[in-house]
Parts: structure tokens; sequence; C-alpha cells
């Protein structure tokens, strides 16, 4: 019965949308096409609860790096005479071990949020009803990833600043020039995951397939960066470590210009992973 609901659910949207596209036309199609996106984001409390939780990972390691002392002086069990000496927090540090806690925590939330972005309405029989003239794949695909691209830059947006605004409040002023360049460069990184998540998406069926896909290969591209750092400092993997370097600047970052390849490879990837999108959705728009 949950299922002929949410099949007739997805059906009903599916018709709405469709009805609203063939009143319109060129970039009118795109916006109601996002607009839709929008809403089932807002509809599934995806636009509430995902910055909510990135907001608390921001705020949890400021706080964490400033009672850290306290913590380990309240919690006991030690010998007497026991000296521990804990280095004050450095904010900078602090925001680079916030960017190690999106990166784990924060990517998973992500990709499980956006998992079945294209499988589900393939499979419930919604891009069936909306994958029609004057509907273009591409306006299609492009809509879906311009929603992730919100949902994700708005939620490490909030998060990030959240985690800023109480390193400074807590431990120290960190400059706002490294805060934006590492912004960046890790929405750049979130970009590129999510892009090769709505790839699987449309290539398998399966949402928990889709989302675990991209997760492997985003920890392979990190682990890779990390082993061999010398020959992937092209790959997208290598993004992580060039925000952690920015975060921890006083000032530009000062790249070699190797890294830069890192940012032209991931900005080519995604552009090539969505064109690969478009055409496995040509191949099978629809639940068989």
């Amino acid at each position: 019965m949950n299922r002929m609901n949410e099949t007739y659910s997805g059906t009903q949207h599916g018709t709405g949308v469709l009805k609203s596209v063939k009143r319109s036309s060129g970039g009118a199609i795109f916006l109601t096409l996002l607009g839709k996106e929008c809403l089932e984001l807002l509809r599934s409390f995806k636009l509430i609860w995902v910055p909510i939780v990135f907001a608390v990972l921001g705020i949890m390691q400021p706080v964490l790096s400033y009672y850290m002392p306290i913590i380990i002086e309240k919690a006991g069990n030690m010998p007497e005479g026991t000296v521990i000496e804990i280095p004050p927090a450095v904010g900078s540090q602090v925001l680079a071990d916030t960017l190690s806690q999106f990166g784990v925590m924060g990517i998973l939330i992500l990709a499980l949020a956006c998992m079945g972005i294209v499988s589900g309405e393939r499979n419930n029989g919604a891009s069936a009803l909306v994958l029609v003239k004057p509907v273009s794949y591409a306006s299609y695909i492009l809509s879906k990833w311009l929603s992730m691209m919100l949902l994700a830059w708005g939620s490490l947006l909030l998060g990030y600043g959240a985690a800023w605004y109480y390193t400074w409040l807590l431990i120290e002023y960190v400059d706002v020039v490294p805060f934006l360049l590492s912004f960046i460069l890790y929405g750049l990184w979130f970009s590129f995951v999510l892009t090769v998540t709505l790839l699987f998406s449309t290539a398998l069926r399966s949402a928990a397939g889709a989302a675990f896909s991209s997760l492997g290969a985003a920890i392979l591209l990190s682990v890779l960066a990390g082993l061999i750092p010398k020959y992937m400092a092209w790959s997208p993997g290598a993004l992580t470590g060039l925000a952690y370097q920015a975060a921890t600047s006083s000032g530009w970052l000062q790249m070699e210009p190797a890294s830069w390849w890192a940012i032209i490879t991931s900005l080519i990837a995604i552009a090539a992973l969505l064109a690969a999108s478009v055409v496995l959705l040509k191949r099978a728009p629809a639940r068989d």
C-alpha cells in the first residue's frame, strides 16, 4: 500500500509539473523544473534538517576545542600528580578540523539525502510523465543538479559560517580570506561528489547503490590523493587537502601550478558527468 501511495504521489506530482511546462517555453521550463525540485526538498524536509545538521557539526568543533582542557580535567581517573598540557587552540586549525568533520559526516549526509533524486522518480514512473516534449533531458538533469548544489552549498555555508563565528567568539579571529577560499574549494569538492551521486542515481535503480557507489568513489580519490600526492595533485580528491591548506594559511593560498589542475579537472569532470547523466537518462528514462 505504501508503494502504491508513493507511486500515486509521484505520478500526481509529475502530472502537475507537466501541465506547467506545457504552458511554458525555454528558460521558463527550466525554472519550473527547478521550482519543483526545491519544493520537493522542502516537502521532504531536506531543506531544513540537512542545514541544521551541518550547523550542529560546525558549532561542535570550536566548542569542543575550547572546552577540551576542562573536559579532560573533570574526567578524572588520572593518577595523582598527573599533568596534562594541552596547547591553546588555534583558530585556523579549528576551521581545518571542521572541514574534516564535513568530509566524513557531511558527504555521507548529502549522499543519503540525494541518492534517489533520479532513481526514485524513474522507479515510480514520475519521470515518464515529465520527460515529454517540450521538456528536454538536459533541463531535467540540470534542474536536479542545481537543486543539489543549492542544498550542498547552502548547508556548507551555514555550517562552516557557524564554525567561523564560534571560533571567533571562543578562540580567536580568523581572517575572512582563508575562510572564503577554503569554503569555495570544499564546496567544489562537494559539487563533484554530488555530481557523481547524480550519475549513479541515473544509472542505477537502487538509491542505496547510488549513495554507496558515490561514497566509495569519493573515499578512493581522497585516499589516493593522500597516499600519492605527487601523482594525484591533479585529481578532484586533492581539493580537500587544498581546502585545509587554505584554512590554515594567513592570506591567499600559494598553490603549486600542478595543484590548479585539481580545480580545472574537477570542473571538467563535473561537466562530463552531467553529460553522461543526460545520455544515460535518454536510454532509460522511465521504469522498465
